[in-house]
């Protein structure tokens, strides 16, 4: 894409945005903390999770890409090899390695300041590993561009997966109100 979705403030979630969520997922939330980003069209397209759930499991993916069609992109981006290819850059490129490096240290920055999992690693395999690129561009999106290249880099290659309208039409929240 030319231009990636304008970076959003991150907001306290509406019972439509849960709505939506729901839709999104086929499930409720779960550490459900904030709308870390929202799409263009302007439903939930990355929430802020909880580092642990209700119970106490661990939940490392801090960022959560929740939009269907940014997933499927992602996905097809995932199914080219791509992976494989920043895999091999990372290995061998030292710049993008210390960048890779700082982008897990933003991640897990902002992750220690909702709650510290200690010895717990960061997600989408930073800072050694490119292993998911849903996690990636999700924290791209939220922390904005020049944070994570990979991420940055698999957001470029992305179609403009709101240009159709929203993803999902959440029913009204059940009491109608629009609180969480």
């Amino acid at each position: 894409m030319d231009t990636p979705p304008p970076q959003t403030e991150p907001t306290e979630p509406t019972a439509a945005d849960i709505e939506a969520f729901k839709e999104q997922l086929g499930r409720p939330p779960r550490g459900l903390r904030a709308i870390a980003h929202r799409c263009p069209c302007g439903q939930p397209d990355v929430v802020e999770t909880a580092p642990r759930l209700p119970d106490g499991t661990p939940f490392p993916t801090t960022y959560y890409l929740t939009c269907p069609r940014a997933a499927s992109a992602i996905g097809t981006l995932e199914g080219s090899g791509l992976m494989k290819e920043m895999q091999d850059r990372l290995a061998t490129d030292p710049e993008l390695a210390a960048a890779y490096r700082a982008a897990h240290e933003d991640y897990l920055r902002r992750r220690d300041a909702i709650e510290v999992l200690e010895g717990f690693p960061s997600a989408g395999g930073m800072p050694d590993r490119v292993k998911c690129l849903h996690v990636l561009v999700g924290h791209s999106l939220v922390a904005g561009p020049g944070v994570n290249p990979f991420g940055d880099e698999a957001l470029a290659l992305l179609p403009e997966w709101w240009a159709k309208g929203p993803c999902v039409t959440p029913c009204a929240a059940p009491d109608g109100g629009d609180e969480k």
